[in-house]
């Protein structure tokens, strides 16, 4: 039974916000869609911590080659593929 008016108070509500109240402020609009506010740019910094840095060492650079399984090659022909007969396992 509440439910009627509860709903007639918030459609009343949002018709009031869409159609009504006051004007929208435009200038406050147009100044916030052109980016120019009240603070000024801040200067571009160097970086702080570049005095820190190796410039000419990449930490991963000894992770990076074109085969992933390259390492794993040496594994490949160890001495227990060389005695197998060729026939498979389980047959």
């Amino acid at each position: 039974m509440g439910r009627g008016r509860q709903k007639a108070k918030q459609t009343k509500v949002a018709r009031r916000l869409k159609y009504g109240g006051p004007e929208p402020d435009l200038e406050a609009l147009e100044r916030e869609l052109s980016g120019k506010g009240r603070f000024p740019e801040a200067p571009e910094e160097d970086d702080p911590y570049a005095k820190y840095a190796e410039p000419d060492y990449d930490k991963w650079s000894d992770y990076a080659t074109d085969d992933p399984y390259a390492k794993y090659a040496d594994y490949a022909h160890d001495s227990e593929d060389e005695e197998s007969d060729g026939s498979e396992h389980g047959v």
